[in-house]
Parts: structure tokens; C-alpha cells; sequence
């Protein structure tokens, strides 16, 4: 059970970013952000995928000392943090949640129902693999409060799931929904990957209609990338893989739309579908510019009270992370300063990519850019272009403009170099 309470931590806390007002700011601004969300970023993988670049490790058999340094972690920060705001959501994601045990998971919301005030919590999102839980933990994680899963499926189809060297099997991605349904859960949310190489595009219609018949609540659905330092990259640049061009990836994602949205789903994000009351509460922390705190290694953090803001990120190093936690350091790797003017152009890239778009009175109001005057003649352009609705008090893409958010977000940046 969520309790109401916010300790100060034992001892020293790490020294942590001021949040104070900066005189700077152009405009009377007030921020009142009445709850936060707090992400755990568990680094543990049972192999590595090979399009993945997220932090993880597959060295690693035990837990503790991780766990350990995760809770001393959220003890510190809620010194600082906790009386500000209540929590809304937790999230637990990584790496593979669903590797640590019954009892770490239960010591990591203990440890946050002891120093936050979780009375508010909407939602506590738990990422799993369908290969590593069964009835049983199913049944004790949802005993712990834990109120949604995310489930990395990717793939109904053996070929896929080879091909991104994952561990589960079809069979395991058809059965973990219903399973998880037996256990009490009814916020499910499942990960489908678009754009394969060499993937008919009749596998991807298969795969929606497989989620859509499993009656999945929420799917998330992403292009396939190529990024940096992963196996996909290698085996690209050797030439032992070519990835699909724009004009198929923009037929997959084209086809997702219209086979969700005839499926009952709101495309309410680029890459997020809902059925009604579905919607994911954690992920709207970020698209409306609300304050997070992230735990663990790689772990990502913003706070604004005032200007500047802040933002702050972990060291991608699980070792590093856990030593420098038990010295009562920060284990950080990035620490920012963002001005109106980044927040600005950082809020319209996060709404333009939902299906509300950009309130304009409330982007005037809050960072102090009108649109209708700094933009007119680019909004102008993107409308008679059909990349975006008929602007009145909200700028919205069309499903033409979704294709290219990147681009139109560009163009209307405050300083587009």
C-alpha cells in the first residue's frame, strides 16, 4: 500500500542541482507542477537485442548491490526532492525489469513509499520480457501495487524475433498477455517493432492483428533505427544488413494507423495507441514538460521551479554508479542548464508529436513565443502543404505531417539553426 510519507535522508545527501529562480526569465511564469513521476532504470538483460542502445548489462547474477545502490539513491534524493511535489508514477524500465526478484522489487517501492508521498499514484508501470515471469510473479507483482505492464513482445514471428535476437518465442509472445490478464491485470501494454529488413509487410498487418485479437489495451509501435554502437550497426556497416528505405517505413507506419484506428485505438502520440482510458499516464510527464526523477545508471532527471531548468543524467556505468553512490556521490554524466528559449523549442518537438499538438495561447503564455507572429508565413506553408490541420488555436499534424514531425519541428524552432 502507497503510504504518506516524506523522510529526510540518513546522513549527508548528495549534492543535487539548486532549484531556485533565475531574474533572467522574461516572463512572470508560474510553474505550479503539482505531481512528478519517477523512472527506475533497472540494467539488466538476459542478451542483448541487436538494435538496442540503451544501458544494460548480461554479466551481472545477482542484484543486491544494485538494489542497495538504487534505494540509497531515492533516500537522497527525496532529502531534497520529496517535499516539493507528490508523486503520480512510478516506472519501472531498463534493461529487463522482470529480471530482479519479488522481493527487490518489493525493497524498491518500500523504499519509495518511505521517503515520497506516493498517496497520489495513478500508475506504477513494471517493463517485462515474456520469457522471465509466470503466474506466480505475475500475481505477487501486481500484489505490490504494480498496476500496468509494458511487455517487449516486438514480434509474434520466429524469423523477427531472430533476427533481433531476442529470447523469447511466439509462443511465449501469445501467451503472455492472457497470462497476465489471469494475474489481475488489466493496463497492458505491448511493444511492436515496424521496418525489419526483408519483412513482408503482411507480417506487420499480422502482428497488429495479433495484438489487436489478444485485445491489447495500449500498443507502442517503432520504426526500426539504426543506432550507434549496437550489433545493427556493425552488421549495417559490413553490408550483412540494409535497412528498409523511407517510402517503406512510411507504408508500415501508414498501414499501423489505419488498421489501429479502425481497431477502435487513439493515436494520441508518433508512436503510441490507446484504446479509450487507456492512455499512458508516465509518458504524458514528458510530452507536457513535468517534472521527473530518474534512478539507476543511465537514469534521466528535469526539474523546473523557476528558470533555469535542469536536467541531469547518470553515468552509464553499473560498477562506476554503485561506487560512487556508496561514497555519497553523485553519480552523474550530464548536468544542463535550459533557458526559456531551449524549453521553448524542447515543448513544441514534444507536442507536435502528440494528437492534442501545440496549444498556442498556452505556448504564449508559458515561454513567451507567438507563433502566429514569429511563424505565420512557415504555419502558412505546412498548412497549404496538408502537413498540418487549419491552424486556429492548436497546431496539429495531419497523418502526412506525422511522417515528417522531425522536419516540420525544424522548421518552426524558434532558431531553426
Amino acid at each position: 500500500m502507497r503510504i504518506n510519507a516524506a523522510r529526510s535522508a540518513l546522513g549527508s545527501p548528495i549534492p543535487l542541482p539548486s532549484d531556485g529562480s533565475a531574474s533572467r526569465c522574461r516572463f512572470l511564469i508560474d510553474l505550479v507542477l503539482l505531481v512528478a513521476g519517477l523512472y527506475l532504470h533497472i540494467p539488466f538483460c538476459s542478451q542483448r537485442c541487436s538494435y538496442c542502445d540503451f544501458y544494460f548489462v548480461t554479466t551481472r547474477s545477482s542484484h543486491t548491490s544494485f538494489v542497495e545502490a538504487l534505494c540509497v539513491e531515492i533516500e537522497h534524493y527525496a532529502a531534497t526532492y520529496a517535499a516539493q511535489e507528490p508523486v503520480e508514477t512510478i516506472y519501472f524500465g531498463g534493461g529487463t525489469p522482470s529480471l530482479l526478484t519479488i522481493d527487490e522489487v518489493q525493497r524498491i517501492l518500500d523504499t519509495i513509499d518511505l521517503h515520497f508521498d506516493t498517496s497520489n499514484v495513478l500508475e506504477t508501470t513494471f517493463e517485462l520480457n515474456p520469457e522471465d515471469v509466470d503466474h506466480t510473479y505475475l500475481v505477487q507483482l501486481r500484489g505490490l501495487g504494480v498496476d500496468r505492464l509494458s511487455i517487449g513482445i516486438q514480434s509474434f514471428f520466429a524469423d523477427d524475433l531472430a533476427f533481433m535476437n531476442r529470447s523469447h518465442t511466439p509462443e511465449e509472445a501469445a501467451a503472455i498477455v492472457p497470462m497476465a490478464r489471469a494475474a489481475g491485470f488489466e493496463n497492458l501494454s505491448v511493444d511492436l517493432i515496424f521496418g525489419l529488413p526483408d519483412q513482408p509487410l503482411e507480417y506487420w498487418g499480422a502482428n497488429l492483428q495479433r495484438a489487436i485479437q489478444l485485445e491489447v489495451p495500449h500498443l507502442s509501435t517503432y520504426g526500426l533505427t539504426v543506432e550507434e554502437r549496437t550489433p545493427l550497426a556493425r552488421q549495417v556497416a559490413r553490408g550483412l544488413v540494409r535497412p528498409p528505405d523511407e517510402e517503406v517505413m512510411r507504408e508500415r507506419y501508414q498501414l499501423t494507423l489505419d488498421v489501429l484506428r479502425g481497431a477502435g485505438y487513439e493515436a494520441y502520440e508518433i508512436s503510441s495507441f490507446a484504446r479509450p482510458g487507456f492512455r499512458a499516464v508516465h509518458n504524458r510527464r514528458y510530452w507536457e514538460h513535468a517534472n521527473y526523477l530518474g534512478f539507476g545508471p543511465s537514469a534521466h532527471s528535469f526539474w523546473w521551479k523557476g528558470l533555469p531548468a535542469r536536467r541531469w543524467s547518470n553515468i552509464r556505468n553499473l560498477r562506476r554508479y554503485e561506487a560512487l553512490i556508496a561514497q555519497r556521490l553523485q553519480p552523474l554524466d550530464l548536468n544542463e542548464h535550459l533557458d526559456l528559449d531551449d524549453l521553448a523549442d524542447e515543448y513544441l518537438m514534444l507536442r507536435l508529436r502528440t494528437s492534442e499538438g501545440l496549444d498556442l495561447d498556452a505556448y504564449e503564455t508559458r515561454y513567451g513565443v507567438d507563433l502566429l507572429v514569429s511563424r505565420v508565413e512557415e504555419l502558412a506553408r505546412l498548412e497549404a502543404n496538408g502537413l498540418i490541420e487549419p491552424v486556429r488555436t492548436h497546431v496539429r499534424l495531419t497523418d502526412a505531417g506525422r511522417h515528417l514531425c522531425d522536419h516540420i519541428t525544424a522548421r518552426l524552432l524558434a532558431d531553426p539553426d
